[in-house]
């Protein structure tokens, strides 16, 4: 077994907390988790989504989502409809009170990450996000032609 310090899974972990580092601060100072922020993101970028596909989009597992709406609804930041095509799903989108966090705290993060830009450095951030998404593409698609193998082995 490879050494514990040469775990990807752990590498990537350990940036990561690094990096929220950055950001928790101000998350906290406006009682945010990051995952709270995740879902006021995507809907800051979409405007309103399906809570599956939020769920998809955020990386969040359906019951921790379902969590994390509801006290977002409780705290008026977000607002759920029942979608017109589908009535057993809901459409999540930011509420006035929602938009208006994220446009206090999108100064803060722009700054956490003109920090991170500044320590790191412009052209080695835009090359980690490059091979970051290269490893994800390459991941994806191999999985899928071993599902893809699989499959025509089994005859499904």
């Amino acid at each position: 077994m490879r050494n514990f310090d040469r775990s990807l899974p752990m590498a990537l972990l350990k940036a990561r907390e690094s990096v929220m580092k950055t950001f928790l601060p101000h998350l906290r100072a406006h009682d945010l988790s990051p995952q709270q922020w995740r879902v006021l993101r995507a809907l800051n970028d979409a405007n309103e989504l399906e809570i599956s596909t939020l769920a998809a989009r955020c990386y969040l597992l359906m019951p921790s989502l379902s969590r994390i709406i509801s006290n977002l609804e409780k705290r008026n930041l977000v607002q759920r409809r029942t979608s017109l095509r589908d009535q057993r799903c809901s459409i999540i989108s930011l509420s006035p009170s929602g938009q208006e966090l994220v446009h206090i705290m999108m100064p803060e993060s722009e700054a956490g990450y003109a920090h991170i830009t500044a320590v790191y450095g412009h052209d080695k951030l835009e090359l980690l996000y490059e091979l970051l998404n290269e490893l994800e593409t390459k991941l994806d698609a191999a999985r899928q032609q071993d599902t893809a193998e699989i499959c025509s082995e089994t005859g499904d």
